[in-house]
């Protein structure tokens, strides 16, 4: 049996920036797990016991190697912007911050290379200033490091034209460092990615990324109206399909949600409308407006045309879980899930999941794409009553309705997404951090290969 020597792995870090004071600890132990009230309740009281901000890559091994000698557990943290409690200590130890590591090592034409604490809105801002522009990025870009990203997110603003992270496309280059007795520092390249990418920072710590760049587009925000929620959607999908139509979002939402809560931005639509928001390249908008044309639906806002409301807030934030972010600043008891809505029975899902829960699960989609295929991904907003009755829901849209759920009240990697161990992450765990001290808990192949889920229950709380 080991014992964690928290005391003596502070002593052996003092001269690096270490922070221990309760309050700041438990300020950057904490990430954005209370968009769901099961995990509210779940992480309410997890802290690490000490925090440690790296300056360079180096630090970064020299923290691993004394905390791997004293047996103290490691959680890697960015900007703290994830939904999932991806960042959420639940073995304490150590909080490994990355706010210093935030440099652009290279930009060129093509690509740009960066530190992992690195704001994403800053490499896009470099990226223009060379007239690129970065792939993908989650509606949280103005504070969501790319580190952060890319080991916690899975998709994002300009999935509709690349997919998601897991688009071999989307992603160049990862370096990790791994934890042992001596840290090794492993570049991950092709096939190797997913290695490190989407798994919590359980595979070691990502300390550079490269990301590809393309010529820059002028986007403009977009508001479509149409009474009816289907046939916008599949105007939507048409959008999506049309090569003469360049765009970087397409988010679809029900009258109710622009109206409740999309504050700033409802004057422009009528009430009972739902919604289409887009960004649209200036040089296709004739494009749009000519599919719009005898449609039924109407732009009713465009950005470019509205000098005056420059100070609203852009597309992407009121799009992707920026949309459950407004929800909640309106009605704390809130709350959302992520499903599919398979683009050949869409409509009628639709149709079935309104039928079924009528104003108790209100209607958003993002369009994005899946092997190439224009597919709607389903982020509904929740009127939350309990614990029992979300459950309830999730079991509802699985097993009756046949709508696959991702379900984001869930802490651990294979609960949330997968469904199942993925084997291939579990060898490289066991090769970079042989004693499992790498944000311990998130990964239920650690402890249980061959899980398989059981439906309302959670690995981690016995629930």
């Amino acid at each position: 049996m080991t014992t964690t020597d928290i005391a003596g792995c502070k002593v052996a870090l003092a001269r690096f920036d270490l922070e221990d004071s309760p309050a700041t600890v438990r300020q950057k132990s904490r990430d954005f797990f209370w968009y769901s009230p099961i995990l509210k309740r779940q992480l309410a009281d997890v802290t690490g016991d000490f925090v440690v901000s790296p300056r360079t890559e180096a630090e970064v091994s020299h923290i691993l190697a004394t905390c791997w000698q004293h047996n103290v557990p490691v959680t890697v943290r960015g900007s703290g912007t994830g939904n999932y409690g991806q960042a959420m200590p639940l073995a304490g130890g150590c909080i490994l911050h990355l706010r210093h590591l935030t440099a652009v090592t290279d930009l060129s034409h093509g690509h740009i290379t960066a530190q992992s604490g690195a704001i994403i809105a800053d490499l896009e801002k470099a990226a223009r200033a060379t007239g690129q522009e970065i792939r993908l990025f989650p509606s949280t870009v103005q504070t969501a490091t790319i580190g952060g990203f890319i080991a916690g997110g899975s998709s994002g603003v300009g999935a509709i034209r690349w997919g998601g992270l897991r688009n071999p496309a989307n992603i160049r280059r990862l370096r990790l460092t791994t934890m042992e007795e001596t840290p090794r520092q492993i570049d991950l390249t092709g096939a190797d990615i997913p290695k490190a990418s989407h798994a919590y920072g359980v595979n070691g710590v990502i300390t550079e990324v490269e990301i590809p760049l393309d010529p820059a587009t002028d986007w403009v925000d977009v508001l479509i109206g149409a009474e009816r929620l289907e046939p916008l959607t599949e105007l939507a999908m048409a959008i999506g399909d049309s090569p003469a139509i360049d765009k970087r979002m397409l988010s679809v939402f029900e009258a109710a949600i622009c109206q409740t809560y999309f504050l700033r931005h409802r004057d422009f639509v009528p009430a009972t409308e739902a919604v289409l928001a887009a960004m649209i390249s200036a040089d296709t908008l004739p494009a749009l407006e000519a599919m719009i044309a005898g449609t039924g639906a109407s732009i009713r806002f465009r950005a470019d045309q509205n000098p005056s409301t420059r100070r609203l807030p852009h597309a992407y934030e009121l799009g992707w879980n920026h949309t459950t972010l407004r929800a909640l600043r309106v009605d704390p008891a809130m709350t959302y899930l992520q499903m599919m809505f398979p683009r050949a029975t869409c409509l009628d899902d639709l149709d079935r999941v309104k039928a079924r829960f009528g104003d108790e699960v209100l209607i958003h989609l993002e369009l994005t794409r899946f092997d190439g295929v224009v597919t709607p991904v389903g982020i509904p907003l929740i009127r939350f009553t309990s614990e029992e009755r979300l459950e309830e829901i999730v079991t509802i849209l699985e097993g009756t309705l046949g709508l696959p759920v991702f379900n984001p009240h869930r802490v651990t990697l294979e609960e949330g997404g997968m469904k199942r161990p993925d084997l291939t992450q579990l060898a490289f765990k066991r090769e970079t951090d042989p004693k499992g001290l790498m944000n311990p808990g998130k990964m239920i192949a650690w402890t249980d290969p061959g899980w398989t889920p059981t439906p309302g229950k959670t690995f981690l709380f016995n629930e």
